[in-house]
């Protein structure tokens, strides 16, 4: 953004223009007096310098005459603001070489901010501030060659390998194979055998007495 120095004696005028131009986005850089004024735009080379007329030291018509017939300062565009409001003063400004020249008491703090911005060109059509400088434009790099990605398509890349979901169709059926179950084995059958009982013998009284067959 461009750079702004403010040339004001009186010091709350001074900080309420810093303040609202700061906001603007402008850089800036102040002097109280013209003296110290052309130090300053010498070493700061400021691309506007917004200045007072009535002021010690030096004047600000004075300083605007100087700075017309410096090399280094010639180019800088000056708006010059004073509480004179007589014709003659205002041609003597615009004489000088001054941009613009405003009235105090005709003017806020808004009709400046604007002035600012028509002076050095930096506000488009539509009332927006452009704040591309040719400086930033030499340090932009070339495009050729360049592939654009889409803003989703960087997150994506900063975001690392993209992880494919898992597939939502239903896995095969595989059927299941009944179990062959094993042959039932008949438990076997063994023929009866026919008993065979002993005779039966008689149990005689007598110990002594031989045993007889029963009839």
């Amino acid at each position: 953004m461009s750079k702004v120095m403010l040339v004001e004696d009186d010091d709350s005028l001074r900080e309420i223009y810093s303040i609202r131009l700061t906001a603007e986005g402008y850089t800036i850089v102040t002097a109280k007096d013209g003296e110290e004024a052309l130090a300053v735009a010498v070493r700061e080379r400021p691309d506007l310098i917004v200045s007072d007329v009535m002021m010690p030291k030096i004047s600000g018509f004075d300083m605007l005459d100087i700075l017309r017939s410096t090399p280094e300062t010639q180019n800088i565009k000056v708006i010059m603001m004073t509480a004179l409001s007589s014709e003659d003063q205002r041609v003597r400004g615009e004489s000088l070489g001054a941009d613009r020249y405003l009235v105090k008491s005709q003017v806020g703090i808004e009709d400046v901010v604007n002035v600012v911005h028509e002076v050095l060109g930096d506000r488009a059509a539509d009332g927006t501030i452009n704040t591309a400088t040719p400086a930033n434009d030499a340090a932009m790099p070339a495009t050729a060659g360049v592939v654009e990605m889409s803003p989703a398509a960087g997150m994506a890349a900063q975001a690392g390998p993209v992880v494919q979901p898992a597939s939502t169709q239903p896995a095969p059926v595989i059927p299941m194979q009944q179990p062959v179950s094993a042959p039932t084995q008949q438990p076997t059958v063994m023929p009866a055998q026919p008993s065979v009982q002993a005779p039966a013998q008689a149990v005689s009284e007598n110990p002594g007495a031989p045993l007889s067959p029963m009839a």
